[in-house]
């Protein structure tokens, strides 16, 4: 039997204080299905149009959501999933191919669909998926895909050493880049926990307690949307900031 959700949603970006453009994307829809979709992008290429390959990005799975079926078989959710993210990958590509000015783009991509008791991540690049699996504790869902989460996780580097390496913001993968596509999908089982996706603008400035207090706050939906860009923004604020965020208030 499917399951109806009733919640609160927001989804915000900013320009954060020292970029000048804001190349970040994020939406949370629902769909007639009763299902949830949250989608952050966060463009790369500066001067080469990163903000178009977000905003492509972020299009194609608003479109395809709002006409996505209701799938009842095992996989069908991964599988339609990784189908709208080779098409958005295939139309920045090919967008970039034929448009000098395009050249190089591209985007992270992370986005959690809720349908029923599963939620199903997709991430390319190092935007990220997170759940708040009790009171003032979030679970990250989605792991990095960056050159200092490789050196972490082969033990070359620790943790600590990590936040501070000089290498940190290079991603080894996005949307976009390549005609083929390498992307990471989970399943999680799914019980009304709130949901938040993000891009590294705002993980690299507030640390992840922060986050998980602020989320567990009585403020409304988007006045923690609001609080998470003000707290980034005020511990320097060094990049474009997208917050997506769903919170279930009951289901039936």
């Amino acid at each position: 039997m499917s399951i109806r959700y009733h919640g609160a949603y927001n989804a915000k970006t900013d320009v954060g204080r020292v970029r000048k453009n804001n190349e970040d994307q994020a939406q949370v829809l629902m769909n007639a299905n009763d299902e949830v979709l949250l989608v952050v992008c966060d463009g790369m290429g500066g001067t080469n149009k990163g903000d178009i390959a977000s905003q492509i990005a972020i299009s194609t799975f608003i479109e395809e959501f709002h006409h996505k079926k209701k799938y009842h078989l095992l996989g069908s959710e991964k599988r339609w999933l990784t189908k709208i993210a080779k098409k958005a990958n295939a139309e920045i590509f090919d967008r970039a191919e034929h448009d000098p000015a395009c050249r190089g783009m591209g985007t992270t991509l992370v986005a959690a669909l809720i349908s029923d008791h599963r939620l199903i991540s997709v991430c390319i690049g190092d935007s990220r998926c997170y759940m708040l699996k009790e009171k003032n504790h979030i679970e990250q869902l989605t792991e990095d895909q960056t050159y200092v989460h490789y050196l972490v996780s082969t033990g070359k580097i620790t943790e600590e050493e990590a936040m501070s390496h000089p290498d940190r913001h290079v991603i080894m993968n996005a949307l976009g880049i390549y005609p083929a596509l390498s992307l990471s999908i989970q399943e999680y089982e799914y019980n009304g926990e709130s949901v938040l996706c993000c891009s590294d603008g705002l993980y690299n400035q507030v640390p992840v307690d922060e986050i998980a207090n602020i989320l567990s706050t009585d403020e409304r939906c988007d006045q923690k949307v609001s609080s998470l860009i003000a707290v980034a923004n005020h511990n320097g604020g060094s990049d474009n900031i997208a917050v997506a965020l769903w919170e279930t208030i009951s289901h039936d």
